[in-house]
């Protein structure tokens, strides 16, 4: 196994007290595809707002973020300016709030080159006309001067991303990219990242709620709940022979091609983070809770080779019916 290009170890975060993230480790490797899911709430987006540190100050992180061994989240400000759209890009869920309105398309990108690769000048202009042509914009040279809002919502994603790779970042974090996006564009920027990662080898972290574009475009996959990994490994593996009863549940939550039963929704909710259950979060939905699993929260501990798994009944056989793999059409969870 390569060294990790990052590593998060013990990654804690609370607001006002209420934890959102609970321990996390994970690891991303140089060049790989690395999958992170789970329901609305579970901690996806603020594990990597966090190790980026781009939260708002109230909230308290604690743990270790490397990056080729040294720990971001302890260096100056004006370091971690450079890692952040530098060494790591990272594209917003939503382009039309993460775009300035009031800045043309070619002043936002020019920013990136300036503070990062230190261009300047008419360097800077063709630079970014090429960053629109990688991305695959209609008409990139006239696309400079519009503004987020003459686009449509395709338009600005693919700015997103071209800012994103400005950079020339060897960690790209996609953060739903393709939220309010129609299933032809959606194809298109999914198609367009895989592209960009085999031609710059760059790592990638798809965080998602859709596990067939996840099954679809990652090595591996991490499933969260409530703060925590419950299970993490190859992604062929993991859709096709889940360990957990969470990572179960997404999964039969999910429509097959083949497959004209109704939909089998999880029960309840994610917990309130103020209010967490005795013993394992997951326990008051999961069908399979025992009395052990009210005891304590289970450790994530490794059950096979690249496989690691959170649950106190980890000897279940989870097999049902039900296939197991998802499709490759865009489909929301069900919870």
């Amino acid at each position: 196994m390569k060294t990790p290009l990052v590593k998060i170890e013990g990654l804690n975060v609370a607001f006002d007290g209420a934890p959102a993230v609970r321990g996390v480790d994970l690891a991303v490797h140089p060049g790989e595809a690395l999958g992170l899911v789970g329901e609305s709430g579970s901690g996806k987006s603020v594990t990597w707002l966090a190790a980026l540190r781009l939260l708002p100050g109230k909230a308290s992180v604690q743990g270790r973020v490397s990056l080729d061994g040294s720990d971001i989240l302890s260096l100056p400000v004006r370091e971690m300016e450079r890692i952040r759209g530098g060494r790591i890009g990272i594209i917003f869920q939503d382009p039309s709030s993460a775009l300035n309105p009031v800045l043309s398309i070619r002043r936002q990108i020019s920013e990136v080159l300036a503070l990062h690769r230190g261009m300047s000048g008419s360097e800077i202009r063709a630079e970014a006309k090429r960053l629109l042509d990688l991305v695959g914009m209609p008409d990139a040279k006239g696309r400079l001067d519009s503004y987020p809002h003459e686009m449509s919502g395709g338009q600005n994603q693919r700015v997103m991303i071209a800012m994103a790779l400005a950079g020339q970042p060897d960690l790209l974090i996609a953060d739903e990219p393709t939220t309010a996006l129609d299933v032809t564009i959606q194809a298109q920027i999914l198609d367009l990242l895989q592209q960009i990662r085999r031609e710059m080898g760059m790592a990638l972290v798809l965080i998602s709620h859709d596990l067939g574009v996840v099954a679809e475009n990652c090595d591996r996959v991490a499933v969260m709940y409530a703060g925590r990994i419950v299970e993490s490994g190859p992604a062929a593996t993991l859709f096709d022979t889940p360990r957990h009863p969470y990572a179960r549940g997404l999964i039969d939550a999910l429509p097959t091609l083949d497959d004209t039963q109704r939909l089998v929704a999880i029960p309840g909710v994610v917990p309130d983070p103020r209010d967490m259950p005795r013993g394992c979060a997951f326990g008051p939905r999961c069908a399979y809770a025992g009395p052990e699993c009210l005891l304590d929260s289970p450790p994530l501990r490794a059950v096979a080779p690249g496989r690691r798994l959170a649950c106190a009944r980890h000897n279940l056989d989870l097999a049902g019916p039900k296939s197991t793999t998802p499709n490759s059409t865009p489909a929301e969870v069900v919870s």
